[in-house]
């Protein structure tokens, strides 16, 4: 992303700060929690929410969940001190700290919520406020694409997402995620169980850019530096992947999850390493690796590798975010982030410089970087095929990881800027301190396996890690496939331009793997399109004329499919009765005959007043009022709108709308004969009897009945009157000014 639009206002002080302060409280405050939870305690909050549905808003704080909270607060403390200097004097930064803030908020209740559709509700959060951040340069239209990509891909999947889980809820008799890894055999052995896998596995492959859903993730390196790295590191991207970790235990285990996850996540994982290649702006070659990581991750989960995943999981957040920063800190402070355009900053930019050899040295597996011990844990957990697509991509990785170190920092000094140099302290607190702890991490595998690792595995599991963490294992085959994997990465670095050419070249020949978003996104506009040409004719008439028919068909529908045989209502037919049959018919004779608008209205008020009297006769009073007024209201209105209108044509019989009227009026009819021929079920008005006082406080159940238990219906219903009454007034005024004044 260029550098920020700077802004005339000025600079805002210490509050930039609030949030990353806010972020850090959090991480200390879970970190409180880590003896107890490595002892094996749980800490629970349970809320009531929509007791009547058996939904609760409940919290549980495990290995993995705490884990995953501590990286987003950390993380995002140092994301956010960034970000304050990042955006330093820019009058969008207040915006972008309480999106990320909001953010991150979501992401702590994805990863605590024990309530299947709690989980949801903070899920879609994070589809709302990620849609924001990627979005927030919202002035370029590369930034609304990337954003509406990352809206539509993972919102469609959070839909599927919640079809699945409402799935799950629905066999397991309640939304409680404990429960129902809990009653893992229950699932598995159940009918449903392929349909409860596939739409919850959509929802995490969309959210965790896995096969076909991975080009959103790199499209969406349209947001700010500061947003990417948040994103990528610890977050959003790794929701897909900690939602499949804790529903393991229930949907895992079979031959589908087995051959699901292996596949889309090798699939995921190759295409991400060798696009990774093709890249030269190394914020955008970074993302291609992020798709690799959550390939491999997923891959891991598939055949069972957990701890395995867990160490990886925590060795990426470390020097991911690490290597996003660092890339921000070379484009602020050499003037771009396209490799072949800077070198030689290593003297320039020595904290930089640091920070990045650190991170990319652990991203590349070299001991004693944390990312070593990832490594092996990887080849030690993977056999066959799976060791293969390890080794390729791990290869591919320590190419990529040479880019981000060797290429901008060695060879020639160059750069766009004349004086390049290290950023503020902001910009190169957090780069340091993660790949710092990328190193800490290392030489202390016992201690971190034994706080965070450990606990990820059992919650996951139920049982301990195979084996610990360490940092030498022995001449083990683990050690031979890292020393192959370095050697091949160095052959792959050392042709790295030649790579890079021979798939620029052939990239215009290969299939687009998003080429199947494009045609839907571009089929759905167009059909959108060519429906509101027909529909939306401009035309008043063909709108009524629609809606009606419509109205028709599904009033016939039901009566012909629902088996209730219409029969006339039994009782002696009395004068009045034909005297308002007589009212309403000669109404309607007068708005179908006469050609004056006005002489039509007030027919139809009579109308009106046939039926109030209707109500007036079945003792519904204040139903009639209701109807009176209305129609008043109606007839004077329309009678001042219709004055200014000019003098209509003759009327003349119009068989289409005829056919349709009698089709709906018959069917009307009918309908009302049909319920009728039913005994009326009193519950409701028991209801309602038992109910007014105790619960609502009220003796006149009418009142109640609208104030309370209908209380939103009602404010809907004087909602549509009120903009209704703008709409005329908005209306006749606009007709008033082009008359123009009156004479």
């Amino acid at each position: 992303m260029a550098d920020p639009h700077p802004s005339a206002a000025r600079d805002a002080g210490a509050w930039r700060l609030i949030p990353a302060g806010l972020a850090a409280l959090g991480a200390i405050w879970f970190a409180g929690f880590l003896p107890g939870v490595v002892r094996g305690e749980i800490p629970e909050l349970v809320l009531p929410w929509v007791p009547a549905l058996g939904i609760e808003a409940a919290f549980r704080l495990d290995g993995l969940a705490l884990a995953f909270a501590l990286l987003i607060c950390g993380i995002g403390a140092l994301c956010f001190v960034y970000a304050a200097s990042y955006f330093r004097g820019d009058r969008r930064l207040g915006a972008l700290l309480v999106t990320l803030c909001a953010f991150a908020v979501s992401m702590l209740g994805i990863v605590t919520a024990d309530d299947a559709v709690t989980l949801f509700v903070f899920w879609e959060a994070t589809t709302i406020t990620s849609w924001l951040l990627v979005g927030f340069d919202h002035e370029r239209p590369a930034a609304r694409a990337a954003a509406l990509q990352a809206l539509l891909v993972t919102g469609l999947g959070g839909l599927a997402l919640l079809a699945g889980l409402l799935l799950m809820g629905d066999v397991a008799g309640g939304y409680r995620l404990s429960a129902m890894n809990a009653a893992g055999d229950l699932f598995r052995g159940h009918d449903l169980y392929p349909a409860m896998l596939a739409l919850v596995l959509l929802g995490c492959f969309a959210k965790s850019a896995q096969f076909p859903f991975q080009f959103w993730l790199p499209g969406a390196m349209a947001a700010p530096t500061p947003v990417s790295a948040y994103l990528h590191s610890a977050t959003m991207v790794k929701a897909g992947i900690y939602l499949m970790a804790r529903l393991t235990p229930s949907l895992g285990g079979t031959d589908p999850w087995f051959w699901t996850l292996a596949s889309a996540g090798g699939l995921t994982m190759l295409l991400g390493a060798v696009w990774a290649i093709r890249q030269t702006d190394m914020k955008l070659l970074l993302a291609h690796t992020t798709v690799m990581a959550l390939g491999l991750l997923t891959l891991l989960l598939g055949i069972g590798a957990i701890a395995a995943a867990m160490t990886f999981l925590l060795v990426h957040a470390f020097y991911k975010a690490a290597l996003f920063l660092a890339v921000g800190m070379i484009e602020r402070g050499a003037g771009a982030r396209d490799y072949p355009a800077v070198g030689g900053l290593a003297g320039a930019m020595p904290r930089t410089a640091a920070a990045a050899w650190l991170a990319a040295l652990s991203m590349a597996g070299f001991p004693p970087m944390f990312g070593f011990i990832g490594k092996e844990m990887i080849y030690t957990a993977t056999s066959g095929a799976a060791t293969v697509a390890a080794l390729a991509a791990n290869a591919l990785m320590v190419a990529c990881a040479g880019v981000v170190a060797l290429r901008p920092f060695l060879g020639t000094p160059r750069s766009p800027r004349e004086r390049p140099g290290d950023p503020a302290i902001g910009l190169w607190l957090g780069p340091v301190v993660l790949a710092a702890l990328g190193l800490v991490f290392g030489f202390l595998p016992g201690a971190i396996g034994g706080a965070l690792v450990g606990p990820m595995t059992r919650a996951v599991t139920g049982g301990p890690m195979p084996e610990p963490l360490a940092l030498w294992h022995g001449l083990t085959p683990a050690l031979w496939l890292s020393l192959l994997t370095f050697a091949l990465g160095g052959l792959l670095y050392a042709r790295l331009d030649r790579l890079r050419d021979l798939l620029a070249v052939a990239e215009p020949r290969l299939p687009r793997t998003e080429g199947w978003y494009d045609a839907a996104l571009s089929g759905t506009l167009r059909a959108a399109a060519a429906l509101t040409g027909v529909v939306l004719s401009g035309r008043m008439t063909r709108y009524l004329r629609v809606t009606f028919l419509l109205l028709a068909a599904l009033i016939w529908g039901a009566l012909l499919t629902g088996g209730t045989v219409p029969r006339p209502a039994a009782g002696a037919t009395s004068l009045v009765d034909w005297a308002v049959v007589a009212l309403i018919a000669a109404s309607v004779g007068v708005v179908l005959r006469t050609p004056s608008r006005l002489a039509a209205i007030c027919a139809l008020g009579g109308v009106g007043a046939g039926i109030a009297i209707i109500f007036v006769l079945y003792g519904a009073i204040d139903v009639a009022m209701t109807q009176l007024f209305a129609e008043v209201l109606v007839v004077v209105f329309l009678a001042i709108a219709m004055a200014r209108l000019p003098r209509m044509a003759p009327p003349r019989l119009r068989p289409g709308n005829a056919a349709i009227a009698i089709l709906l009026g018959l069917g009307v009819t009918f309908s009302v004969l049909a319920v009728l021929s039913r005994p009326l079920d009193p519950f409701l008005s028991r209801f309602f009897e038992e109910q007014s006082v105790p619960a609502a406080l009220g003796h006149n159940i009418v009142n109640v009945i609208l104030v309370d238990f209908r209380g939103f219906d009602t404010l809907g219903e004087i909602s549509v009157i009120v903009i209704a009454g703008v709409a005329a007034i908005a209306a006749l005024r606009a007709g008033r000014d082009a008359a123009g004044p009156a004479r």
